[in-house]
């Protein structure tokens, strides 16, 4: 059993689902992938986690709870709230940009529409969060 702390992806589209697998394949990332299609599975995935993941990559436009909400309850829980939170969405509205980074996102990254990359931002952003980034200790 691996001790690396999960990625969670949450996404709700299946072929940038596949895209972010794929890029994560090809980085080497060896995290396990946990993967969440709608927000209120990606809350439910979250605080049942254990330990929780080293960072989430969270999609803004979710079904039944959407992206804002998850990040919003994500940082009012004492669980969850220093968990790495990266946005990373196809919207280029500045409303959402300042809104995520209002309710406490780690980052804001817009989803390249070139496939290539595409890969290469999910690559680079695994690569700094599960391998680059200090987490925290596991008993959080």
């Amino acid at each position: 059993m691996t001790n690396l702390r999960p990625i969670f992806l949450v996404e709700d589209n299946p072929d940038d689902e596949i895209l972010s697998k794929r890029a994560l394949k090809r980085s080497k990332v060896t995290n396990p992938i946990l993967v969440a299609r709608n927000g209120e599975e990606a809350l439910a995935t979250i605080f049942d986690a254990k330990p929780l993941p080293c960072v989430v990559l969270l999609d803004l436009k979710l079904p039944k709870i959407d992206g804002l909400e998850v990040l919003q309850r994500i940082r009012t829980s004492e669980l969850t709230h220093l968990l790495p939170v990266i946005i990373l969405t196809s919207s280029s509205q500045d409303c959402d940009m300042i809104e995520s980074y209002g309710l406490g996102a780690n980052s804001y990254v817009r989803k390249p529409i070139d496939f290539d990359q595409f890969i290469k931002a999910v690559s680079q952003l695994a690569l700094y969060w599960a391998l680059i980034n200090e987490p925290l200790p596991k008993e959080l």
